[in-house]
């Protein structure tokens, strides 16, 4: 029996035969949907259920209900972290999508050097985030301290990464620096599509760059603009390996994000308490991710 699908034109009910799919595609699936099973579904369903233990990842264990999970929400350590991470988070997103805004609207305007630009500007992305920690660390500790003292300018003397209340400041700037490239491509692919007949009949109507900019790129744009700033986001809530590589979580645990809590609690035998934070740290992205598709339905990109 052929499948159907009924269309409504013109007052009048007619069908017409829907597209069946072939099951050599199912076949060409299966590999990887196992894959995914064994990989990612089966071991996330058993730490779920180890969250309501009290485990410590091996040997016997006994089934404590909510326990771990009430304990989460009264543990200053953990508040601690979820309020660092989103934070850092919102602060690293605002800084990358401004900064690969204007860089890109540089990168596609009349310039010579535009395309040599463009290559320069994508290395970042490239480098390994804690090989590119550690040589921040390096400047922070060691370079900036020295220009401050050759200088005698004192707020510079000091390593920022020493600093608890600032040390964050160095994580979103060194962040920023490998993230601000994959923004970029996005927001130059989005810049590209945008018609040059629309800027000359802007041009035309005597518009300035100012106006040309806030009143037909940025509306053109923004279906862009809410895509690089939900991915971003979902990124940096999983921020570690630059964390660990510039200030390993400190001074004391001021820099220390909810993906280090959960891995250094595994380390240190609370196995079954964060894998409780870990659950929760699921169902908080499993919404972002809602938020993401309700936000770009029906949007015109890539």
């Amino acid at each position: 029996m052929t499948a159907t699908e009924t269309i409504v034109s013109g007052g009048s009910a007619t069908k017409r035969p829907r597209r069946r799919v072939e099951p050599i595609y199912y076949l060409f699936l299966l590999p990887t949907l196992v894959l995914f099973t064994l990989a990612i579904t089966v071991p996330g369903v058993v730490g779920i259920f180890f969250s309501f233990t009290d485990s410590i990842g091996l040997g016997e264990w006994s089934f404590i209900g909510f326990t771990n999970y009430i304990a989460l929400f009264s543990d200053p350590a953990i508040l601690q972290s979820y309020l660092f991470t989103f934070g850092f988070s919102i602060a690293t997103v605002i800084a990358v999508n401004v900064i690969a805004f204007l860089l890109a609207v540089g990168l596609v305007s009349r310039i010579r050097i535009k395309t040599g630009l463009r290559t320069i500007f994508v290395i970042p992305m490239v480098i390994s985030g804690i090989i590119i920690a550690y040589v921040f660390n390096f400047l922070f500790s060691n370079s900036i301290p020295a220009v401050g003292q050759a200088t005698g300018i004192s707020w510079l003397q000091t390593s920022l990464l020493a600093n608890p209340d600032l040390a964050w400041v160095a994580i979103v700037i060194v962040t920023a620096w490998q993230a601000v490239p994959g923004t970029l491509l996005i927001y130059i692919a989005g810049l590209l599509s945008i018609p040059g007949e629309v800027y000359e009949a802007a041009d035309i109507d005597g518009a300035s760059k100012r106006q040309q900019l806030l009143r037909i790129t940025l509306p053109l744009v923004a279906g862009y603009v809410v895509i690089n700033v939900i991915l971003s986001f979902k990124n940096f809530l999983n921020a570690y390996d630059i964390i660990v590589g510039l200030t390993g979580g400190g001074p004391g645990t001021a820099t220390r994000s909810i993906a280090m809590s959960i891995i250094f609690g595994f380390n240190s035998g609370d196995y079954a308490y964060q894998m409780a934070n870990a659950t929760i740290f699921f169902i908080v992205a499993v919404l972002i991710s809602l938020l993401q598709l309700s936000l770009t339905r029906g949007r015109k990109v890539f």
